[in-house]
């Protein structure tokens, strides 16, 4: 198999634990909301939407264009930040349980995590998205694809994190 089938192989592994998450923060909003959960950033969410979405057709779109050379040992270096960004967005998820979500949805009364990742880092979620943005696509030398996700990514995270901060500063 070239390295071109076998990354495509990841990527598409990858949007199939994004189809995962998604269910579970379905589930986890109707939830969140039918408990009196109220969301915020609305407005930066289908951003995000399209930003994560290119992150996976722009790497296999620039290895498949562009066709660039793979270099062992960072690939396999990308690979095990590609693995452990998995884990802790897995961690996260598990952690804050029905809380979790992909959207900013706060059910007032609600404690506040402090547990698991939480307790050294406020986002670590975030942690995770930054790390995947950059070594997925670097797997396979998508150097593009890393630059352009990883800049773009600052700007939602800056949103993102003022948001998220604002809505749980409702909790205390």
């Amino acid at each position: 198999m070239s390295g071109g089938v076998l990354f495509t192989v990841l990527v598409l592994a990858v949007v199939l634990e994004r189809v995962a998450e998604l269910f579970v923060s379905h589930r986890n909003a109707v939830r969140s909301l039918a408990q009196g959960g109220v969301e915020a950033g609305r407005g930066h969410y289908p951003f995000m939407v399209v930003l994560h979405t290119g992150l996976l057709a722009g790497a296999l779109v620039e290895v498949w264009v562009r066709r660039p050379d793979i270099v062992p040992v960072l690939a396999w270096a990308m690979f095990a930040l590609v693995a452990a960004s998995q884990a802790l967005r897995w961690w996260c998820v598990a952690t804050l349980g029905r809380q979790w979500n992909t959207r900013v949805i706060v059910v007032p009364g609600a404690a506040r995590v402090t547990c698991g990742p939480y307790r050294r880092l406020p986002h670590p979620n975030y942690l995770a998205v930054v790390v995947e943005g950059i070594a997925l696509p670097l797997v396979h030398s998508a150097w593009i694809t890393a630059v352009v996700f990883t800049v773009l990514n600052g700007f939602l995270l800056a949103t993102r994190v003022r948001v998220e901060n604002t809505a749980l500063a409702r909790l205390a």
